[in-house]
């Protein structure tokens, strides 16, 4: 069982996103954009950012 949560979180995100200037979406975008294209490198090399693996090995 969860907490109940005292605020609405769709309601604040859209409160939030309303004031926001374009510089703080752009940089929430692209924070999100690298993450997932992270993700999918680490996926495909088969070991995380760092790391070796032979089928990233050159």
């Amino acid at each position: 069982m969860t907490a109940p949560s005292s605020i609405d979180p769709a309601r604040f995100l859209h409160a939030q996103l309303a004031s926001a200037s374009p510089d703080l979406l752009r940089s929430m975008l692209s924070t999100f954009i690298n993450t997932l294209m992270s993700a999918e490198a680490d996926a495909i090399c088969g070991a995380p950012y760092g790391e070796s693996s032979l089928a990233c090995a050159g």
